[in-house]
């Protein structure tokens, strides 16, 4: 098990690693030529094959002691994780992509109530208000291309669904990073969500194999990249921040996500997706400087 004392690397550094390292995830997404769902499965299958060997060398005595109880609330956090990917991906068959982001970045809204009733985590005034200048600028940069009614509307509910499971999945890692080490942890979390992402996939009737050669790079990539230095070191942080610190810092994704597309496709962003992304960065400088003058006394439940 990890010490819960004060870690030798910043928290609060590290989640902003993650939100750069997730932040490649749309654009190994676009690159990779297979099904969406299927990029889902391999992404998280590539990365439990790529954690087995730290997992067992650090963790095989933890995974093999882990109580029925912990194991079943990793499992579901996987499901939840699983379902988060499967909805909000399908939901961009019916919506626009811009309807689709702007609804699933209202994850924080559910992981802050809920990090205060489960957790009594509060986030304060101004960690109110960074969340959600955060959040509007979410909303700007995708307001133009906004759309709601007719078929549009069920892909709108598919993403805000999207919102719920990723909340879960974060508040169910908040309470669990606190009594297990992370890679036994993130094994089993994404162990269990691959195994449903591969029964969906067979529902689905979607084609395993053959791929281009560049297509497994990507899963690679994706793997590599957006989970393990993204997802992962979220997981890692979860021990010793707030649930809602990592919630709200993946709104910052959208802005390293435009940021990477007008650097290796020449996307360039409107002057509204500008003024998003800097309300974004605004908002979210104000809610971790928040949540660190207001450390020492949330230490204290832990």
């Amino acid at each position: 098990m990890q010490s819960s004392n004060q870690p030798r690397v910043n928290p609060y550094l590290v989640v902003l690693l993650g939100v750069v390292a997730v932040s490649t995830s749309s654009i190994f997404t676009k690159l990779a030529e297979a099904p969406p769902l299927i990029i889902a499965a391999y992404r998280l299958g590539l990365t439990v094959l790529l954690l087995a060997t730290p997992t067992y060398l650090t963790g095989a005595r933890e995974v093999r002691s882990i109580n029925k109880r912990d194991l079943a609330l990793a499992c579901l956090a996987g499901i939840f994780l699983a379902l988060h990917f499967a909805v909000w991906i399908t939901s961009l068959n019916y919506t626009s992509i811009a309807s689709s982001t702007v609804l699933v970045a209202m994850q924080p809204l559910f992981v802050i109530s809920g990090g205060y009733f489960l957790y009594r985590e509060r986030v304060g005034r101004w960690g109110l208000l960074g969340a959600m200048l955060a959040l509007a600028g979410s909303v700007l940069i995708g307001i133009n291309d906004f759309r709601i009614g007719g078929q549009a509307l069920w892909g709108d509910l598919l993403a805000f669904t999207g919102a719920i499971f990723v909340a879960a999945y974060v508040l169910i890692g908040r309470n669990l990073r606190a009594r297990m080490s992370l890679f036994p942890y993130t094994f089993l979390v994404y162990g269990a969500a691959t195994v449903l992402l591969l029964i969906i996939n067979v529902i689905n009737r979607e084609v395993f194999y053959p791929y281009p050669a560049e297509t497994w790079l990507w899963f690679f990539c994706l793997a590599v990249f957006p989970t393990i230095f993204g997802h992962t070191l979220y997981n890692w942080a979860l021990k010793y921040v707030k649930a809602a610190v990592v919630s709200v810092s993946t709104l910052g994704e959208p802005v390293g996500a435009t940021l990477l597309a007008c650097i290796i496709f020449y996307e360039i962003p409107s002057m509204m997706q500008m003024v998003g992304g800097l309300i974004i960065l605004a908002g979210l400088y104000i809610f971790i400087i928040s949540q660190r003058k207001s450390e020492p006394l949330d230490r204290s439940s832990e």
